[in-house]
């Protein structure tokens, strides 16, 4: 049997990470493991001239400061919970977070996109689900919510 001591949460604060994460503190809760709650920001795809007009540390901080109260929310239930915030290619950094802190479950929401939206913003989560090394879980939204 696999044992489960650390889960990695890749979260952009949507509702469908939002319901991952509480899989994943259940989950943790049920096998005593610990989570990492991963938050990876990106610069918009701009020339040069206009990424320097955009906020980054404006970005950074408010980033840092919504994954900080994310940590906050899940300490009332679960003590072992850390933060790791990263720039750069999203599905990228969640393999890599993985791989370094040698995690045994990624758990991340999918918003359920199709047709021309999933072609245009693609999948983070289904490229994390074709190229990890380690086991992910998916949780996607209820019907309900997608129409």
């Amino acid at each position: 049997m696999t044992t489960i001591k650390h889960i990695l949460v890749p979260t952009d604060f949507s509702a469908p990470s939002d319901r991952a994460l509480s899989m994943a503190v259940d989950l943790a809760l049920t096998f005593k493991a610990r989570i990492t709650l991963l938050h990876v920001w990106s610069m918009p795809n701009v020339g040069y001239a206009e990424a320097l007009a955009w906020p980054t540390n404006e970005m950074e901080s408010a980033a840092r400061r919504t994954l900080s109260e994310a940590q906050a929310r899940v300490s009332e239930r679960l003590p072992d919970v850390d933060t790791v915030l990263q720039l750069g290619r999203d599905w990228q950094v969640i393999i890599d977070v993985a791989k370094e802190r040698a995690v045994d479950l990624i758990v991340m929401g999918t918003h359920g996109r199709h047709g021309l939206p999933r072609v245009i913003l693609g999948s983070v989560t289904e490229k994390v689900v074709r190229l990890s090394p380690i086991p992910v879980l998916t949780v996607n939204v209820p019907l309900e919510e997608t129409t």
